[in-house]
């Protein structure tokens, strides 16, 4: 409820009360630090961990007391194993990670902590479970805190331990990086306002607050997309979305011009062709004091990250500094704060994919959009029907799309499926 009056009315999406390792605050919130979760470990092995970061609004920071990690693979793809003293983990991304237990015996605590690179209060809350080496030692002294842990607005840390991560990229594991490219892509992801017509707004009102990629605010139509598309129905998406933003700026400034913050709301897909190769930059922005990272997600692909830096993006000389060879080849990456990630894929699957800003608070406000990708030749590269047998979706009478005014589309009742 309190994120619905958010989105109605534009006001700030509720934060988190703390964060979660296995169901747990940890030792660190009084509401839970008799019920921590703990894992009791041998002396002399080596375990692997798999970490997902569930937090649908934070980046976070994960570290363990006296230990390092070695990093074996992300996003479901092996990597280059590399060792660090923390990790940087976005929404809705996974690690693989290996410890060794060759600490002398006690406990130590494993620790998240939000990386915050926006310009609002850090979250100071720090989640917590606690490793126990097997065997006879002083319980009594407090578990060994990771000092590894970097602090809430470490960007550099942040970027540092992104930077590390590279594919297998080799005789045996080669990469199928796209070389020769058919589409390029160039896309400002934002925070703005909406208004009733963007040619005559006027900037003195009561805005609602938006994201967006280029100036375009995701809306869901009341047909989902997939469905219009299969079913050939018009009327519920439009297929441009733009391949540029509509006017080009000083994109790291912190500029107050509504010809550059004010956004449209609607519903545009990119459509691509079947085994067409794809490179898009993404241009973070710094406009209505909205600086940030950006952790991209991709439905039904992964993609090679052959880019990213600080700044705005040269499309003269950053591209010769791209990493063709070892690319980490990911769903979910972050756009640096006040910086630039180069991604390329080749569209393989055919089928509606969304793609979306991870964090919570950005993509309900419309930081999203879709590629359609269009069927091959044969059936086996072409998008399958819907099973014979797929119920209808019924009672969603109360899930109505909303306007930018909270009102409710006239078009809300149809039926979904």
């Amino acid at each position: 409820m309190e994120v619905e009056m958010a989105l109605a009315t534009g006001h700030s999406i509720p934060r988190s009360s703390g964060y979660l390792i296995n169901g747990e605050l940890g030792d660190f919130a009084n509401c839970s630090n008799e019920t921590t979760h703990r894992w009791q470990v041998d002396y002399g092995k080596t375990y692997l961990l798999r970490i997902v970061n569930a937090v649908v609004d934070d980046e976070l920071f994960f570290a363990i007391g006296g230990h390092n990690l070695t990093i074996i693979g992300v996003d479901a793809a092996y990597v280059k194993p590399f060792t660090a003293s923390y990790i940087l983990i976005s929404p809705g991304q996974t690690m693989d990670v290996l410890i060794t237990t060759d600490r002398p015996l006690g406990h130590y605590y494993m620790a998240s902590r939000q990386y915050k690179s926006g310009n609002n209060a850090p979250d100071l809350n720090i989640g917590s479970a606690i490793i126990e080496y097997a065997g006879e030692y002083n319980f009594s002294q407090s578990p060994v805190f990771p000092n590894s842990l970097p602090d809430n607005a470490d960007s550099v840390a942040a970027i540092n331990s992104a930077s590390l991560i590279r594919s297998l990229g080799s005789e045996d594991y080669p990469v199928d990086v796209p070389r020769d490219v058919n589409t390029r892509m160039f896309i400002v992801v934002s925070m703005g306002e909406l208004c009733t017509n963007r040619t005559n707004c006027n900037v003195t009102a009561a805005n609602k607050r938006a994201a967006s990629m280029n100036n375009i605010s995701w809306t869901n139509p009341t047909v989902d997309i997939l469905k219009a598309y299969y079913r050939n129905l018009s009327g519920y998406y439009t297929a441009d979305f733009p391949e540029w933003p509509p006017i080009m700026y000083n994109f790291t400034a912190n500029l107050n011009d509504p010809n550059v913050y004010i956004t449209d709301q609607g519903t545009k897909v990119k459509v691509l062709e079947y085994n067409e190769s794809v490179e898009v930059v993404f241009q973070g922005s710094s406009i209505k004091d909205g600086s940030g990272v950006h952790p991209m997600h991709m439905h039904g692909y992964s993609f090679h990250v052959v880019g990213m830096g600080y700044g705005i993006f040269n499309n003269e000389t950053d591209p010769l500094t791209y990493n063709l060879v070892d690319p980490p080849k990911v769903n979910t990456f972050i756009v640096p704060k006040d910086g630039w990630l180069a991604i390329r894929f080749t569209a393989s699957n055919p089928g509606v994919w969304i793609w979306h800003c991870h964090l919570d608070g950005h993509f309900s406000r419309g930081m999203a959009t879709v590629f359609i990708v269009k069927n091959g030749d044969t059936k086996e590269t072409s998008l399958r029907p819907p099973p014979s047998n797929m119920p209808r979706c019924t009672g969603l009478s109360n899930m109505h799309i909303r306007n930018w005014n909270n009102t409710i589309r006239a078009d809300a009742n149809e039926q979904y499926f």
